[in-house]
């Protein structure tokens, strides 16, 4: 079974704009994430974008990249694009990693690709568990609701995603990262936004509401996101000091 990793990345982020190229020990977030996904060894790692900047950033620090339309309403489609420019032949799964979490583990990477493998899924994704019971209420971190607990092996069905949850049972963090099979993702960017989607603000509804099954697999920790510039200069900080 072949996987190609793809990590969409753009510049225009709302509330941090040019946030892919901001530097932590002398390396720009996306080239860190492009590190970790090469170190991972399941795959080709190629960034999609539509912006030269993170082209020549990229490539600069010897990883691929591919320029893509700066049309796109959704990561997901911005992968596809770039799959099929990539001409990279026999695919059999596509992992979306997402380009602002440069401190994601290089094992979570390897579990979720090795339990897709394993159970022929068609699309996959990862979650932590949640430490503090205020985050049930906080909207920023968004949570999955698993069919049943995330242990050792175990890769269930998500039966939910959702902002903020009064359920406490089988309710984890979870992490956007998404391992699709190739008519899998074939199949999901050409369906419509689906009002779940749209009113929730998250883009995995959508599957869910087209009775496509997402697996979930337990991630080691909840990896930091970069979102605002306090994100960043909290990780900076923590990757600095571990030299990472």
């Amino acid at each position: 079974m072949k996987t190609l990793v793809i990590i969409p990345s753009r510049m225009s982020a709302t509330r941090l704009p040019g946030k892919p190229l901001l530097k932590i020990n002398g390396l720009s977030i996306i080239s860190h994430v492009s590190k970790k996904a090469e170190e991972a060894n399941i795959g080709d790692v190629i960034v999609a974008t539509e912006d030269q900047e993170i082209i020549e950033d990229v490539k600069s620090n010897g990883f691929n990249a591919i320029l893509t339309s700066n049309k796109h309403k959704t990561g997901t489609d911005r992968i596809y694009e770039a799959l099929k420019k990539s001409k990279i032949r026999d695919v059999d799964f596509i992992m979306n990693l997402q380009g602002d979490e440069p401190a994601i583990e290089i094992d979570d990477i390897k579990s979720l690709n090795d339990k897709m493998v394993k159970n022929n899924s068609k699309l996959g994704t990862l979650a932590a568990k949640i430490k503090d019971i205020k985050n049930l209420k906080n909207e920023n971190i968004v949570k999955v609701i698993t069919e049943n607990s995330l242990e050792g092996d175990h890769f269930p069905k998500a039966v939910y995603f959702s902002r903020k949850s009064e359920q406490v049972d089988n309710i984890y963090h979870h992490i956007g990262i998404y391992c699709y099979s190739r008519d899998c993702l074939e199949k999901f960017v050409h369906l419509d936004q689906s009002k779940n989607e749209i009113e929730n603000r998250l883009e995995q509804l959508r599957a869910l509401d087209n009775n496509i099954d997402i697996n979930v697999s337990l991630a080691k920790s909840s990896p930091i996101g970069v979102d605002t510039e306090e994100d960043y200069l909290a990780l900076k900080k923590i990757m600095e000091y571990k030299n990472l």
